[in-house]
């Protein structure tokens, strides 16, 4: 540089020697930058989680199927296969990461009972009140649980994964969550995603057993309106159905538990302060956060396995056995029914616990075989008493294999 400055002629040794280094610095700089991106560790199991994600979208916004629970998954999923460098506690199961501590509520059950006191918060429990004896179809669709635990046994899972797999069967995203959380933590993610898969599909999946299983004449069945119930029956329910179920099964205590309490506060009419709070501003951020951490949890090198294949194959068979064996019981048990009292049977497809989406589905269904058939309050019995009974299914799991 001298001989410039004085007039000299220039070298390439003058010169290059700079030019060389910060050449160097730049392609260097690139290169980090590269490293760093998540372009360059991206991996065809990420790029498939990510289209799983935006079909969870796709269906929530297009088919509006379970919009509160598949935007946050689906968001979730893409959160979750977004590759990154592990060791700058980025990722869900990286500790101390933000993620990681939102889904400690996952990994431990603290989700579910709260989703379960808004549950019971929003609840209107008059028509199994009134009818007791639908109670019945809630039970009897909880084949599906039993029925999954045997085939997931004869897939060959371990009894204890068997046992958390199982509760897919009852429709129940959170009690699956809440089950495997205690008896395979290690299968959460997959659980979830089946449960919430299946219950976000209810509108595709139930219609056409129902028609399969229940002949015209049977659809076309009247029941009878549900009887009025008094204020005083609505209080005592949650409290002869918190004591009665939980001295059965304990150990299904925090879902109950908080179910009965929220329906307590719902119906007693002096604490509507916080029954609002529990059924709209509480149990939406549990929502967002049960749905993004679960579909965060979905990263691709821990979730695409044959085991997440297996137990997606499970859910569809266990709601399929799930809804068939509603529809059978309400069929058996109009054998024994008076001609002036029989039930249709298509509210036994409403036993599995997908509240209000399968009473949904039996409605449109009456309706679309006959326009002036009314059977949603018919099919909230069978529906919420399926809620009840899943829980009570998994309190049973729980008791035998914890």
């Amino acid at each position: 540089m001298t001989s410039i400055l004085t007039g000299g002629n220039a070298t390439a040794q003058d010169v290059l020697p700079d030019n060389v280094e910060s050449s160097s610095a730049l392609v260097k700089g690139l290169k980090t930058f590269w490293y760093y991106t998540g372009f360059s560790s991206v991996s065809w199991g990420n790029i498939t989680m990510i289209v799983v994600g935006l079909f969870f979208i796709f269906l929530a916004i297009r088919f509006n199927y379970e919009p509160l629970l598949l935007v946050p998954i689906g968001t979730g999923i893409l959160l979750g296969n977004i590759p990154f460098i592990e060791g700058f506690q980025i990722g869900i199961y990286e500790e101390g990461s933000v993620l990681n501590y939102l889904y400690f509520g996952v990994v431990k059950g603290v989700y579910p009972p709260l989703i379960f006191l808004g549950i019971g918060a929003m609840t209107d429990f008059s028509s199994l009140i009134s009818n007791p004896r639908l109670m019945l179809l809630g039970a009897a669709a909880q084949i599906g649980v039993f029925g999954t635990f045997i085939g997931a046994m004869a897939l060959g899972f371990e009894i204890h994964q068997a046992g958390a797999i199982s509760i897919i069967g009852g429709a129940d995203g959170p009690t699956a969550i809440f089950a495997s959380s205690k008896l395979a933590p290690q299968l959460i993610g997959s659980i979830a995603i089946a449960a919430y898969s299946y219950m976000a599909l209810v509108p595709v999946i139930q219609p056409p057993i129902i028609r399969l299983m229940t002949s015209k004449k049977e659809r076309l069945i009247r029941m009878k309106p549900p009887r009025a119930v008094s204020k005083t029956e609505k209080i005592l329910f949650p409290l002869i159905g918190l004591l009665l179920t939980l001295f059965i099964s304990p150990t299904a205590l925090p879902l109950l538990g908080m179910l009965f309490f929220g329906n307590l506060m719902k119906e007693c009419g002096v604490t509507e302060r916080l029954a609002e709070t529990a059924r709209t501003r509480m149990i939406d951020i549990v929502t967002i956060l049960l749905g993004l951490t679960v579909g965060a949890s979905t990263q691709a090198n821990v979730f695409l396995t044959g085991e997440s294949i297996k137990i997606f194959g499970l859910g569809a068979a266990s709601f399929i056995v799930a809804t068939a064996g509603g529809l059978l019981f309400a069929k058996i048990m109009n054998l024994f029914l008076k001609k002036d009292n029989k039930i249709n049977p298509m509210i036994g497809a409403a036993g599995v616990s997908a509240v209000p989406d399968s009473a949904r589905v039996v409605q449109h269904e009456g309706l679309k075989n006959d326009p002036s058939n009314h059977l949603l309050m018919h099919a909230m019995a069978p529906n919420v008493s399926g809620v009840i009974g899943s829980a009570v299914a998994a309190g049973m799991m729980l008791s035998f294999l914890m």
